[in-house]
């Protein structure tokens, strides 16, 4: 898996994933997990909900109410195209989008499950969490393949033609 890029853009301008099957299955699995940690309010998704107003308790409540709705819906909607297009052969530019946002999604409930902090750095022989670290690290892996990804698409400086030209017919 690692040492392999795995977003190309076909002639069409959609985006190839080229993921293997388990990569597709472990990604629609973990998504709608999330989906039902969001939808159940559960304390592992509460880094989903930023607090915006560390010091004024009425002020983040004014804050939630105004803005959790259409951050939870914004969560829910990335989830469920990370869930439906998992194993798409190829995707639109919104959907990478918006795999982009679940994955952030994804390692932020796992992260919050693992107590992730900048000062871990490695898992010891024998923690029982080892596997959910492999993942955590493949999420982020897979995170900045698809910004790389989507840099490339970008235009390029003053020429107005995309960084990574769509090939030809």
């Amino acid at each position: 898996m690692i040492g392999r890029r795995r977003f190309a853009r076909d002639r069409r301008g959609r985006f190839r994933p080229g993921l293997e099957a388990p990569e597709g299955e472990l990604l629609r699995t973990l998504a709608l997990q999330a989906l039902e940690l969001v939808d159940q309010d559960e304390p592992s998704a509460r880094r989903l909900f930023p607090v915006a107003y560390p010091g004024d308790h009425h002020a983040q409540a004014e804050y939630r109410d105004m803005m959790g709705g259409q951050l939870l819906e914004h969560h829910r909607q990335a989830l469920e195209v990370l869930s439906s297009t998992a194993d798409a052969d190829a995707i639109e530019h919104g959907d990478l989008h918006a795999w982009l946002g679940a994955i952030e999604v994804l390692r932020l409930v796992l992260g919050t499950e693992l107590d992730v902090s900048e000062d871990v750095t490695e898992v010891l022989p024998g923690d029982p969490r080892t596997d959910q670290f492999a993942v955590y690290r493949y999420l982020s892996m897979l995170q900045d393949e698809i910004v790389d990804t989507l840099a490339r698409a970008l235009p390029a400086a003053g020429s107005g033609a995309g960084a990574d030209p769509v090939p030809g017919p």
